[in-house]
């Protein structure tokens, strides 16, 4: 009967697989084929014309990657530093365990609240208006939460006999921690800190409210400006153009250009984990 509750066991989880990556395959396969018509040299390197029904969408290209740089420079500090902090300093009492229960708690928060939050800190009250800056700095906020935990993790993974070693041949705490702890723990961190990255590229509900713009055939030059994303073109082209059936092409070429951008940044995060990785290990 364990033989046979085994077998069954593990044909379920084959099953749930089977069908997960057909459905996301099937996805995947739709979008390309709907999408690959639309996409050309001027598709990704031209601004929008005639009411976003002809030209391209690089404007839109160039806002997601503008705000997505600005995300990681004011996420990535602060979330390593936490984790550092949590990790490596704080004692293990009741107050740091309610703190990791937020952090934790504040990565399943809906994405519009903190689109909500932003407009209220950032627009509002720092008078920063709806710009660029305030798009990237809320997006770092969403991010933020998935940062500390995937440094928290990456840092917990570091053997405790690596601190040992450092501190017994004279190093203080933060020598230990720069020199022993960290270069291990690096490629863990950076391939969370870009999957909150594509998370962010992704996203619509915190930028529509803190700086992106309907329309605008050009690429921002100051962090002061609104801009263009990909994630709020491909909702106005699918739900609030004016003549949906005739930029449902381009709405398809938009969304394979997304996924392609986070599809790379997912790449990346797994290349630059196990480039960063051989090297440890040669180095050793």
């Amino acid at each position: 009967m364990k033989r046979v509750w085994a077998a069954l066991g593990r044909s379920f989880l084959l099953s749930c697989t089977v069908v997960t990556t057909a459905a996301l395959v099937a996805i995947l396969a739709y979008i390309i084929y709907e999408g690959s018509g639309a996409l050309s040299w001027e598709f990704l390197t031209a601004a929008p014309r005639k009411g976003m029904t002809a030209g391209g969408i690089f404007p839109a290209i160039a806002g997601t990657t503008i705000v997505s740089l600005l995300t990681v420079v004011f996420a990535l500090p602060l979330g390593v530093g936490a984790a550092i902090y949590l990790n490596e300093y704080a004692t293990d009492n009741r107050g740091t365990r309610l703190i990791r229960l937020a952090i934790r708690n504040l990565s399943g928060v809906p994405s519009v609240v903190y689109g909500l939050f932003g407009v209220v800190l950032f627009v509002n009250l720092f008078r920063l208006g709806t710009s660029l800056l305030s798009a990237g700095l809320t997006l770092g906020l969403l991010t933020l939460p998935w940062i500390i935990t995937a440094s928290e993790e990456a840092l917990r993974a570091v053997p405790r006999a690596y601190r040992d070693g450092a501190l017994a041949l004279g190093a203080t705490p933060w020598q230990a921690i720069r020199t022993a702890v960290l270069p291990p723990a690096v490629p863990g961190i950076l391939t969370g800190a870009i999957l909150g990255l594509s998370r962010a590229a992704g996203e619509t509900a915190p930028i529509l409210f803190t700086g992106v713009a309907f329309y605008l055939p050009f690429v921002p030059t100051s962090w002061s400006d609104q801009f263009m994303a990909l994630p709020y073109h491909l909702y106005v082209l699918a739900t609030q153009h004016h003549s949906i059936a005739k930029v449902r092409p381009l709405a398809y070429g938009t969304a394979l250009v997304l996924i392609g951008l986070v599809f790379v940044l997912n790449l990346g995060a797994f290349a630059l984990r196990y480039r960063m990785r051989r090297r440890l290990e040669s180095a050793r």
